[in-house]
């Protein structure tokens, strides 16, 4: 029921923001330019390392065929790089070069550009560049990620609380145990089998291949992969062991054993993805690693305290619910720490803030971890109240058993002076009730009447106390799958960092002819509108994009996200984000590069609620 409901969060919180983390930085020769002699090679500079696949160039001749190249490898500036050497003489006219590489963060990242020799031809003649993204692939390979980050922080946060904070029977907990392992190894075998398919941009069919698959093994995303498969075959043995665990403390032998595992699985995340590449690699990795168990012990462990609370046969003892508000308070520090230090290290200025699609991320995730904190305070308050109702209760229970042994010892002689009292009664201990209101009168003075009930809350406000946590944690949890949501979405965004060290690199932009401009209508929850879309100046090369909303009544209209592609489907090139901004009032970009003349589909997605987008393609046509 859990896994199913954060499922569907996660598919459509996350829909359509899968980013790569590297962008190109440079290209020799550059984009557009018409050298007097052919290049011995071609060089891609990137924001970051890189990987290459069998096919990560295809370099076309002025005829639209394409030219036998040497192998792709890494060129003098290490794998920030990628390179390919061109035959030795290369006709006179325009080239086109589309690359596919493997982001240090395991994306693959895609482009095109043209260079000349001698003079630009004429005319272009189309031909094949290779495979576009297949959305297919795209969206199974999200959804196995998702799963997988989903299942860590439920079996290392179970596990966690399970070893550390004692519940009474642990066994209610077998279920979320076993379906984060389960899940986790399926999600895992799921990836590695999908990842060649997904990094070349082919259908899931080829995932079948034995040549592509023997290659993912050699990739640093495939090794990370295995690594998690081999990790999880151990910790099965360590869940079995931990779920036979009563009340007692787990051995410090499987203490130390969890442990290892719990980092070695976080390690995987953190050596596939951007933390392994950029500035500071060594702590971006500690940070990272940290990072995610501090997310897993605390949403994990809300996940098995919720279905403690609500599963449990007998009250949970207050001390289990303070050891995990221990734990929690520990893990939000460390969350925080890193969390500051990462958005540093991916934001880069304080306008990549509100400048940057990794920004405006940034700035919800901060709102929903507010939220969390919120809720994981008004849950430490019911915990702190319910410790303070089981500490009262057994101060109440000493004084129960002492006070009778008191009266019994003064035996007849309590009865003498009072009268009252049999010396029978005394010896035998009397009734609760009666000791009370007795044993004031031992130092003198009439019998009085029953003392009232103290200010603090009694034993008898324990229940309100429980639902009012049962409450706060399930929202804890709630809120927690939003920022898991976010999370993920934000490890597959380019980071403000590297989006303007790309945007420095760019080449300038060329005249300014006529401008293209495209009307795209669109109607979808309710709003009906267009957007008007300027592409200036409307030809190969560099070119700026506004796109301006306009409501059904001719007034301007705002939406919280518009996404612009561009494919040229006669060459397979694309899809080419545009990577619009919201400039306030309108959207656009300087920064778009299209390759090569023809009829592009510029597909245009509207986003006008949480729930409510639609995608409409229009042909627009590129001049050379």
């Amino acid at each position: 029921m859990l896994l199913g409901s954060v499922l569907v969060l996660l598919l459509f919180g996350g829909a359509g923001a899968a980013s790569a983390h590297a962008a190109l930085r440079a290209t020799d020769p550059e984009d557009g330019t018409v050298l007097k002699s052919a290049p011995r090679d071609i060089t891609l500079t990137f924001t970051e390392s890189v990987g290459l696949l069998d096919d990560s160039f295809r370099v076309l001749d002025p005829d639209g065929k394409r030219l036998k190249t040497g192998d792709a490898g890494h060129g003098a500036g290490g794998s920030e790089t990628a390179r390919v050497s061109l035959p030795a003489k290369l006709a006179q006219g325009t080239y086109t070069v589309a690359w596919r590489v493997v982001s240090a963060d395991s994306h693959p990242v895609s482009g095109a550009f043209t260079f000349s020799v001698g003079k630009p031809s004429p005319a272009i003649v189309v031909a094949d560049t290779g495979p576009t993204e297949n959305p297919a692939t795209e969206s199974l390979f999200n959804m196995g990620r998702y799963l997988a980050y989903l299942a860590a922080a439920l079996l290392i946060g179970t596990a966690v609380f399970v070893a550390a904070c004692r519940p009474p029977d642990p066994s209610r907990l077998r279920r979320l145990l076993w379906a984060g392992w389960g899940t986790l190894l399926g999600s895992t075998v799921f990836l590695l089998v999908l990842r060649a398919p997904y990094e070349s941009g082919a259908g899931p069919a080829s995932a079948f291949s034995l040549r592509a698959f023997e290659r993912t093994l050699t990739t640093r995303p495939g090794e990370a992969l295995l690594v998690r498969l081999a990790l999880l075959l151990v910790a099965y043995f360590f869940v079995v062991r931990l779920l036979r665990l009563g009340e007692e403390r787990l051995p410090r032998v499987w203490q130390a054993a969890g442990g290892a595992l719990a980092v070695g699985l976080a390690l995987t995340w953190a050596a596939a993805e951007h933390a392994s590449a950029g500035i500071q690699v060594p702590v971006a990795m500690t940070s990272a690693v940290l990072h995610v168990l501090a997310m897993s012990v605390w949403l994990g462990g809300l996940a098995a305290l919720l279905t403690t609370l609500y599963r449990a046969s007998a009250q949970l003892p207050a001390v289990v619910l303070a050891r995990f508000s221990r734990l929690a308070f520990a893990s939000v520090t460390v969350l925080v720490g890193t969390g500051v230090y990462q958005s540093w290290r991916g934001l880069g200025s304080w306008g990549a803030v509100t400048g940057t699609t990794y920004g405006h991320l940034l700035v919800l995730k901060l709102l929903a971890v507010t939220l969390l904190l919120a809720a994981a305070r008004l849950s430490r308050q019911w915990t702190g109240r319910l410790v303070r109702v089981a500490a009262e209760g057994e101060s109440e229970v000493v004084v129960r058993e002492k006070v009778p042994a008191a009266v019994a010892a003064e035996g007849e002689s309590q009865a003498a002076v009072r009268g009252k009292v049999p010396a029978a009664v005394a010896a035998e201990g009397e009734s609760q009730a009666v000791v009370r209101e007795k044993v004031p009168e031992r130092v003198g003075g009439p019998p009085s009447a029953p003392e009232p009930a103290p200010a603090t809350p009694g034993p008898t406000a324990a229940p309100a106390y429980r639902h009012g946590l049962r409450r706060s944690v399930l929202a804890e949890v709630a809120v927690g799958v939003v920022v898991l949501v976010l999370s993920t979405v934000l490890s597959g965004t380019l980071p403000g960092r590297a989006q303007a060290e790309a945007a420095e690199a760019g080449p300038a932009t060329g005249g300014l002819p006529a401008a293209s401009v495209t009307d795209v209508p669109f109607a979808v929850g309710g709003a009906t509108g267009k957007v008007q879309i300027t592409l200036d100046p409307g030809r190969t090369g560099d070119n700026s994009v506004q796109a301006i909303v306009y409501a059904a009544d001719g007034g301007l209209a705002t939406v919280p996200e518009l996404r612009l592609s561009f494919t040229l489907p006669a060459k397979e090139i694309g899809p080419i984000d545009a990577g619009l901004k919201n400039r306030g009032g309108y959207w656009g970009t300087n920064d778009l590069t299209l390759p090569l003349a023809g009829d592009w589909r510029m597909k245009a997605t509207i986003r006008v609620s949480d729930v409510d987008q639609i995608s409409v393609t229009k042909t627009v046509r590129i001049v050379g």
